[in-house]
């Protein structure tokens, strides 16, 4: 005789025994989406997002992340052959990695330069029209190469006056030395390596003398700020978390700590770095994502850069600007 709670028991031993391969589907489901790849580079303002690594914050805001670490010029390669989803990088050499085909959209700005990018000269050379007919290392194309033209034009000089040597930023320290080399483009802290490689050696010209001449932040592949959006806006918030526990002197020692262990130096040598960076928090790369001519927009900053690239053959069509900036992932609410 069949019981009339036979059908109910069957449903329930149904059910436990589908339970688990169900939660298994879940768990699969949940784990279908690959950690975002952000490569970064030896710039304190990109080094700053190590304070969230540090901390677990990203973990915090429900957003799964993996930063990489890369000499800088390595970390475009790398964005450029799809390795990565992201990069750290300045506004002028999104356009070029763009131009060669590996298209991307700023999200959020990070910093401008401040100081810690340098003409950096031999003891002897005091001033920019010092390097008149002189050799004078740069990595070609590059920010550098931006801030010495900016450098020799507000003397009345341009980059022919000098004979310009190509090299990779972090070699400079080592060209330096070169007898024939009597100054040099880097950023910090290769450019106080560099410093430290020739004594007497010193800054004759840097970014503090041209605000928004360098702006950085978060490069991203478009077609995963678009199919990703909700988990780079993650990201982003967690930017403005980076930047207030930098800023406040009550957590500030803890945060150098963190960002000078990167780097491979002491805090000590770091805190001269950080101030020769302007962090940007999403408050204030708001006011710099609007529309505008010169270096207090991004936009009209991006434009100048575009116009270097175009003269030095960086690449020969011009670069349209504003598909390279995407002011919603920073005004966000």
């Amino acid at each position: 005789m069949t019981s009339r709670r036979t059908p109910n028991l069957m449903r329930r031993w149904l059910t436990q025994a589908l339970l688990p391969l169900a939660a298994m589907a879940c768990s699969l489901g949940a784990q279908a989406a690959p950690p975002l790849k952000v490569g970064y580079s030896d710039w304190p303002g990109w080094v700053a997002w190590q304070v969230a690594i540090d901390k677990g914050w990203f973990k915090e805001a429900g957003v799964d992340v993996k930063f990489e670490w890369f000499d800088y010029s390595a970390s475009m390669d790398a964005f450029a052959a799809g390795k990565i989803d992201a990069v750290t990088m300045t506004n002028g050499d999104a356009l070029v990695t763009g131009a060669g085909g590996a298209k991307s959209v700023m999200i959020v700005l990070t910093d401008y330069s401040n100081g810690n990018d340098m003409i950096v000269a031999k003891a002897g050379i005091k001033s920019v029209a010092d390097l008149k007919g002189k050799k004078v290392a740069v990595e070609q194309g590059l920010v550098e190469h931006l801030l010495l033209e900016n450098a020799l034009k507000k003397v009345g000089m341009k980059d022919t006056d000098v004979t310009l040597v190509n090299a990779k930023t972090n070699e400079m320290p080592q060209v330096l030395t070169a007898k024939d080399v009597v100054a040099v483009g880097a950023w910090q802290p290769v450019s106080g390596e560099a410093m430290k490689a020739v004594p007497g050696s010193h800054p004759i010209y840097t970014s503090a003398d041209e605000p928004g001449l360098i702006y950085d932040g978060v490069a991203v592949n478009p077609a995963s700020a678009k199919a990703r959006r909700a988990d780079w806006l993650k990201l982003v918030k967690v930017w403005d978390k980076v930047v207030a526990y930098i800023d406040d002197p009550k957590t500030q020692p803890d945060a150098v700590k963190i960002m000078a262990a990167r780097s491979g130096i002491t805090p000590a040598e770091y805190l001269p770095l950080l101030k020769g960076t302007k962090l940007l928090s999403l408050a204030a790369g708001s006011k710099v994502y609007v529309k505008g001519e010169g270096f207090t927009s991004l936009y009209g900053s991006t434009k100048i850069v575009d116009g270097f690239n175009l003269k030095e053959g960086v690449y020969k069509a011009p670069q349209n600007v504003d598909s390279y900036l995407d002011p919603s992932f920073t005004n966000a609410k």
